[in-house]
C-alpha cells in the first residue's frame, strides 16, 4: 500500500513523503486493513523496526485533523517518552481546521500536579506513572482523549511497571467509553487474550525489515538458527570480542547486552583496546572531538572521563547511571554510526532506538535478590534480538548468544532461540502494589462504594485472566487497612476519601510511606537536623532498597548512629534484639550519609569511592530523595507540623542540585550548578546583588564560565553589558579556541 493511498489528511502525507517514506510496510498494512484508522482499537504486535510508532502517528493525525480529538501516547520509560516526542513533533507545522498548528507536547516528570497547560496541547507524550498521576488528580482534559496509545503494552508482564499500565489503561476506560486503543507490543504468545480485555482486534507478524539470524556462538563458531553456521576470526581468548571485531572490520556496529552496569562498563573497556586498532585516522580525530564534548557537558566525573577515553576508541556504555546530557550525546553518536561498539544494561531493548548489525547477549543471567543468578525469559532475550538490523543499512542482522560449553550451547539455542516468548501475566494481585491504586479509586472518584471498587478491578486484566473473585481478598484486606490508618472514611454504603487519603494519593507515594511520616512527624526528634528528615523519607517504602553496608562498613556505621542518635524520628533497634533490622537500620544510615554528603557538596566522583555506590544507584536515590520531601513538606503542612515545613522545602532544592544552603539564590541561574556556583561563591559573588554588581571580565576570567555564560548570567540577573565590551570579551575566547585548536 502506498502513502498517497491512505486515508489521511494531504499535508500527513507530504511530511511522510518528504521524509522518504513512500510505501507501507506489511505490518503498516495489515494494522490499516484491521481498521485503524476507522477507529477500531488494535493491538499490533510486531518485531522492533517493523514501523509500528508510524501506525500511531497516522492514527493519532486522524484523530486530531479529523474527529477534533486528543490523543495521549503511554510509554513505560522518560527515554522513549523523550524519543517519541521528537518524533511526532514533525507534524507539528501542519494546520487544523480552526487554522490552529498541531501541538505535541510532553510530561514525565512532577507527580504531585495535573498540568493544566497540557489542556492546549493536541498529542500529549508521557509515561505510564504520570499519566496515572494526572488520572489521580483528574486533570480535565483526560476526558477529552480520544485515542490511546499504549507502546510496549507486553510490559503488563513487568512486576513493577505492569500493574501502572494496566490500572491506567482500565481507567482511561473507564472514563471514556468511546476511546480508541491503539496497543503496541513485541511479538508475545498471548496477543489474543490482551486483544479481548482491550476489545480489540489484533495484527501479528513476524515481519521485519532486516532479515534476523539468530544463532548461538561457542569459540569461534556461531550456529544459526536456521541450520547455517560462520567461523569467527579468533584475535583474543574472548568471544565476544572477537565477534565485535568481526562485525566492525566489516563495516557494522555492534550491540552488547551484559547484565549489570558494573559488567557493562568493564565489557566496554576490553573491547575498546582492540576497536582502536582498526579505527582509521580520521574516524579517530572525530571522535576525540565528541570525547571533549562529553568532558565538557554537566560535571567532571570519573564515569565522564572514562566514557570520553572509551569514546576515542569508538566504543562506549550505555545505562541507568550515565547523565542525561552523555546519555543522549552517546545515542547520538551511535545513530550517527561514529560510536562502533555499545555495550548496555537490557533497559535498551525496551524501547530507544539504536539498532546494530550484530547484538551480543553476552549474560542469559540476571541477579535476582533472594533468588541469585536466575536465567532472563525468553521474551526479553527476543527483545534485545529484535535490536539486531539497521534498516535502510544493513540487509542482514545478527543476533547472537554466548555460550561456554557445548551443552550450554545446546540449552540457549533449544530455550531461547528456538523457543517461543512466554505468555503475559497480570501482575495487579500485590498488595504492596495495588494499594496506592485501590485508594487511587476511592480519593480519585472513580468509585463510592465496595462494589464499586470492586466492579472498577473487575476491568482490570488480572480479572480478565483470573476472576475478579480472586482479587476481591486483597482489596477488602486494604480497604481495612486504608479505614484503619484514616484515609477512607465510611457513610452508610459510601466509600470517601478522607483529607489525608486525597492528599497521599495526589503526591503518588505509598499509602505506608505517608504511614510511617505521618507518626514520624507526630514525634519530634530531640535535635531536628538535615539528617533527621533525610534519614525520615529513606526510611519509607518508597526510597526503595537501600544502600546495603558492607562489613568492613559496620563498625563505622554504628558509631555514625551513636552520634546522631538523638536526630532520628524512629527508634533505633536494639541490636542484640533484632539484628537483622538493626543491620537494615544500618543501610538506611549508609543510604543516609550519601544524601547528606551529596548536599554537602561532596564531589560525584568522591561520592561513588567513598561509599561504593553506583551512579544509577545515586540517581535513584536523589530523585526518590526531592519526590520524598515534597510529600513530607505537604503532609507536615496538612497535619499542621509547621516546625518541619522550611526545612522540608529547602532540602528539596537543595538535594535536586546537591548544594549547601548559602548556594540556593546562585543556582537558580540557568547555566549554573553546584560546581559553576561553589566557584561564583567563592570568588565573592555571594549574593544576586553581588553578581549584578560585578564586571563581565571578573566573571569570565572564572574556571568554567567564559564569556557566553557570564553574559548569560548578567543577563539573568539584571545586568548591563556594554557592546565593545562583549565583542573584545568575544573575539578574545575565539582567538583562545584558535591556540588550543592549532595546538
Amino acid at each position: 500500500m502506498k502513502v498517497t493511498e491512505l486515508s489521511v489528511p494531504e499535508s500527513v502525507k507530504d511530511i511522510l513523503l518528504r521524509s522518504g517514506i513512500a510505501e507501507l510496510y506489511p505490518p503498516q498494512e495489515e494494522a490499516i486493513n484491521a481498521g485503524v484508522l476507522e477507529g477500531k482499537n488494535l493491538v499490533l504486535a510486531s518485531p522492533t523496526a517493523s514501523g509500528k510508532t508510524l501506525v500511531a502517528e497516522l492514527c493519532g493525525l486522524k484523530h486530531v485533523l479529523e474527529k477534533n480529538g486528543k490523543v495521549i501516547y503511554l510509554s513505560p520509560l522518560r527515554a522513549l517518552a523523550n524519543e517519541k516526542f521528537d518524533e511526532f513533533k514533525k507534524y507539528a507545522g501542519i494546520r487544523k481546521q480552526n487554522g490552529r498548528r498541531v501541538s505535541v507536547g510532553i510530561s514525565t516528570g512532577d507527580f504531585d500536579s495535573s498540568d493544566p497547560w497540557l489542556e492546549r496541547y493536541d498529542i500529549i507524550i508521557t509515561t505510564n506513572e504520570k499519566a496515572d498521576s494526572l488520572l489521580r488528580h483528574r486533570a480535565k482534559w483526560m476526558d477529552e482523549i480520544s485515542l490511546v496509545v499504549a507502546d510496549e503494552v507486553h510490559l503488563l508482564n513487568e512486576a513493577e511497571r505492569g500493574p501502572t499500565l494496566e490500572v491506567v489503561l482500565a481507567r482511561l476506560m473507564q472514563v471514556n467509553s468511546d476511546l480508541q486503543v491503539l496497543a503496541l507490543s513485541a511479538t508475545i504468545h498471548n496477543v489474543d487474550e490482551i486483544a479481548d480485555w482491550l476489545k480489540s482486534a489484533y495484527v501479528v507478524t513476524e515481519w521485519r525489515p532486516v532479515t534476523l539470524k539468530e544463532g548461538v556462538l561457542l569459540q569461534e563458531e556461531i550456529q544459526y538458527k536456521d541450520g547455517d553456521a560462520k567461523k569467527i576470526e579468533k584475535k583474543t581468548r574472548d568471544a565476544t570480542i572477537n565477534i565485535v571485531l568481526n562485525t566492525v572490520k566489516n563495516g557494522g556496529q555492534a550491540l552488547v547486552f551484559a547484565s549489570t552496569r558494573k559488567n557493562s562498563v568493564t565489557a566496554a573497556k576490553k573491547i575498546a583496546n582492540y576497536t582502536c586498532e582498526v579505527l582509521s585516522k580520521p574516524a579517530k580525530r572525530s571522535l576525540e572531538q565528541e570525547a571533549e564534548k562529553i568532558l565538557s557537558a554537566g560535571e567532571r566525573t570519573r564515569i565522564s572521563e572514562s566514557l570520553a577515553e572509551l569514546v576515542k576508541c569508538g566504543t562506549a556504555f550505555h545505562h541507568a547511571g550515565l547523565a542525561g546530557a552523555h546519555r543522549r550525546l552517546i545515542e547520538d553518536l551511535f545513530r550517527q554510526g561514529k560510536i562502533k561498539v555499545l555495550t548496555a544494561t537490557p533497559t535498551l531493548a525496551f524501547g530507544v532506538n539504536l539498532p546494530a548489525r550484530t547484538v551480543v547477549v553476552q549474560d542469559y543471567r540476571r541477579w535476582e535478590p533472594g533468588y541469585g543468578y536466575y536465567p532472563i525469559s525468553v521474551l526479553e532475550y527476543k527483545q534485545m534480538a529484535g535490536r539486531a538490523g539497521r534498516p535502510k543499512y544493513d540487509k542482514v542482522g545478527e543476533a547472537v548468544l554466548v555460550a561456554k560449553t557445548a551443552d550450554e550451547a545446546d540449552y540457549l539455542m533449544d530455550n531461547y532461540v528456538l523457543a517461543r516468548p512466554e505468555r503475559i501475566w497480570s501482575r495487579l494481585a500485590v498488595e504492596r502494589i495495588i494499594r496506592g491504586h485501590v485508594l487511587a479509586t476511592v480519593a480519585s472518584d472513580f468509585a463510592h462504594t465496595e462494589n464499586g471498587i470492586y466492579e472498577f478491578f473487575g476491568k482490570t486484566f488480572y480479572a480478565h485472566q483470573y476472576d475478579v473473585k480472586a482479587i476481591k481478598s486483597i482489596i477488602a484486606k486494604i480497604l481495612k487497612f486504608l479505614y484503619d490508618e484514616g484515609m477512607i472514611n465510611l457513610s452508610g454504603e459510601d466509600v470517601y476519601a478522607t483529607k489525608f487519603g486525597k492528599r497521599v494519593s495526589e503526591l503518588y507515594i505509598d499509602p505506608l510511606s505517608a504511614i510511617v511520616i505521618r507518626d514520624a512527624l507526630r514525634k519530634k526528634p530531640a535535635n531536628l537536623t538535615d539528617l533527621s528528615m533525610l534519614h525520615l523519607i529513606v526510611h519509607t517504602p518508597d526510597m526503595g532498597p537501600v544502600m546495603r553496608p558492607y562489613a568492613s562498613e559496620m563498625d563505622a556505621l554504628a558509631v555514625q548512629v551513636e552520634e546522631h542518635k538523638d536526630e532520628f524520628f524512629v527508634e533505633v533497634p536494639n541490636e542484640w534484639d533484632d539484628h537483622i533490622a538493626y543491620e537494615e537500620f544500618l543501610g538506611e544510615m549508609k543510604t543516609t550519609l550519601v544524601l547528606y554528603s551529596w548536599i554537602d557538596e561532596v564531589s560525584e566522583e568522591k561520592l561513588l569511592e567513598q561509599f561504593r555506590v553506583q551512579p544509577g544507584d545515586l540517581y535513584r536515590i536523589i530523585e526518590n530523595a526531592k519526590w520524598l520531601l515534597h510529600a513530607t513538606h505537604e503532609l507536615g503542612a496538612l497535619l499542621g507540623n509547621r516546625e518541619i515545613l522550611p526545612l522540608a522545602f529547602e532540602l528539596v532544592e537543595r538535594v535536586s542540585k546537591g548544594i549547601r544552603k548559602e548556594l540556593l539564590p546562585i543556582v537558580k541561574l540557568e547555566g549554573v550548578g553546584r560546581v559553576r556556583g561553589r566557584i561564583i561563591y567563592n570568588a565573592g559573588f555571594k549574593t544576586i546583588d553581588d553578581i549584578k554588581r560585578a564586571s563581565i571580565e571578573d566573571l569570565t576570567n572564572l574556571p568554567l564560565v567564559g564569556p557566553r555564560l557570564a553574559k548569560k548570567i548578567k543577563e539573568q540577573v539584571g545586568g548591563f553589558v556594554k557592546k565593545e565590551t562583549w565583542e573584545r570579551l568575544e573575539k578574545g575566547e575565539e582567538w583562545k579556541q584558535k591556540a588550543l585548536t592549532e595546538y
